[in-house]
């Protein structure tokens, strides 16, 4: 199955919310707070078990931007980890260095993230890296490679950050374009309206 390249606010208005961190996408869903298609504003019928469990599974893959097989890779691996499941699998999407580029405020989403690390304007403790799955580690600094430093969409996008991040795992310098791992995140660093036990529950049958 290809990436999904359709209009991303049509994705955020099957979930009700804006799962990309667009300001665009905010404005039309309060402008269309419904469901997409020809019948998403007439009633419909109250999901399954399973339902739920899946809507909450295509949530989390389109919210980091991930395949089907990409996921299920990153699920075995939490499986894998001593911890519960469900936030050893936050925890390993978090890390993704898209979504930290994204959650450093370099990029306005994940998506211009990814795209941003694949062309290889990021460096990871000062060595390109290309791969926006790779998994940031504690203390890894990650920063802008200077060819890159006068890239529009970054400087743009680092103006918005006002004050400390959001992200408590990480810290960000603005005058050197580099931010630095300080901790792994923990379980108040993740997205509170995610269910991410349905996805576990999902999984294992």
């Amino acid at each position: 199955m290809a990436r999904y390249i359709g209009p991303k606010a049509k994705i955020a208005r099957k979930f009700g919310e804006n799962i990309f961190g667009n300001a665009k996408i905010t404005k039309i869903l309060e402008r269309k707070n419904y469901a997409p298609g020809q019948h998403g504003q007439s009633r419909r019928r109250r999901p399954s078990n399973y339902g739920l469990q899946l809507k909450e599974k295509q949530k989390i893959k389109h919210m980091y931007g991930l395949l089907e097989r990409q996921f299920r890779k990153f699920f075995q691996k939490a499986d894998k980890i001593s911890g519960e499941t469900g936030l050893n699998l936050l925890q390993l999407l978090e890390r993704r260095l898209d979504n930290v580029v994204y959650r450093l405020g370099f990029s306005p989403t994940r998506a211009a993230a990814r795209q941003l690390v694949n062309h290889k304007h990021f460096l990871v403790n000062g060595k390109s890296v290309n791969i926006p799955s790779y998994l940031v580690k504690e203390n890894d600094q990650i920063s802008v490679r200077s060819k890159s430093r006068k890239l529009a969409v970054v400087h743009d996008s680092v103006k918005r950050v006002r004050g400390d991040l959001d992200s408590g795992w990480l810290s960000l310098d603005k005058a050197s374009l580099s931010g630095v791992v300080t901790k792994l995140p923990e379980k108040q660093d993740f997205d509170a309206t995610l269910k991410v036990q349905m996805v576990v529950e999902l999984y294992s049958k």
